[in-house]
């Protein structure tokens, strides 16, 4: 009786740390599609790109540190599927773009770089033509409608 309620909870437990460890795995995960909705903006102005990790990484070749960097700009290149990484907002604090028009002051990059749209926007589009420039093509988006699908 002793050695069949012995059996009984490590096969439990057994499940138990199976269970335990999918979640911790599924947690981590790099989803496929990644819709760049945050909250912080009050209303989008534009549809929401959904960005593909598996589209960027397998056809064009993008490595981890082509997105994601630290807080000094250095690309973080190590990074593997599953590690955390900073949401863009915790950094890039300020929602939507910067100021426009002929009264909008004149900012630095650094500052404009504290607009999240902004920081987005420059990485993105800066990636995108160099990856059109280098293969003499036009298959990375630069314009917003390629990119912003329509409401």
């Amino acid at each position: 009786m002793k050695k069949r309620y012995l059996l009984l909870i490590s096969g439990f437990a057994g499940i138990l740390f199976l269970l335990v460890s999918a979640g911790i795995f599924a947690g981590n995960a790099v989803p496929d599609v990644v819709e760049m909705n945050n909250k912080a903006y009050a209303k989008h102005a534009k549809g929401i790109v959904k960005f593909s990790h598996k589209k960027h990484s397998t056809d064009y070749k993008a490595g981890c540190g082509e997105c994601h960097h630290d807080a000094n700009s250095k690309p973080l290149n190590n990074l593997k599927a599953g590690d955390n990484v900073q949401n863009c907002i915790e950094c890039h604090k300020k929602p939507g773009g910067r100021p426009k028009g002929k009264d909008a002051p004149k900012l630095s990059k650094k500052e404009r770089l504290a607009y999240h749209a902004e920081a987005l926007h420059y990485n993105c589009k800066d990636c995108h033509k160099k990856f059109n420039k280098a293969n003499k093509t036009k298959k990375a988006p630069q314009t917003c409608s390629k990119c912003h699908p329509k409401k």
